[in-house]
């Protein structure tokens, strides 16, 4: 099992960073503060996220796009799997991982919306 690694591919949707350029921040001041709240939900999701010991036996590999509702607290208020992996093992899996990487780390105040959607691309890859 040992020989399996699971790496963990996230990417938050450019989308967000187009939705604050109207906050009153300068673009480059913006695109800093969402680049370090980026880099936090990334550490977190690779943290939390679970190979399932099923799909390693197996050798399964896939990816899925999640959309995520966050409030300005950074707590989820929904998600909606909109690209699924096609495995029930991992598909199965995220909504748990969602569970447990709630709520993401604040989001920066330049983004000024009550909520916040983005994409959260999710990927298990057995390298």
């Amino acid at each position: 099992m040992n020989k399996f690694l699971a790496k963990i591919c996230v990417y938050v949707s450019a989308a967000i960073v187009l939705s604050f350029g109207m906050a009153g921040f300068s673009a480059h001041a913006e695109a800093n503060d969402i680049k370090k709240w980026q880099k936090k939900i990334v550490k977190l999701v690779a943290k939390k996220q679970v190979y399932p010991r099923s799909a390693m036996r197996k050798e399964l590999e896939g990816r899925a796009k999640v959309r995520v509702s966050i409030d300005r607290t950074g707590a989820i208020v929904s998600h909606e799997v909109i690209t699924p992996t096609g495995q029930a093992v991992f598909d199965k899996e995220i909504p748990k991982l969602i569970k447990r990487i709630n709520p993401l780390p604040t989001p920066p105040e330049s983004l000024t919306d009550g909520q916040l959607s983005f994409v959260l691309p999710l990927s298990w890859v057995i390298n």
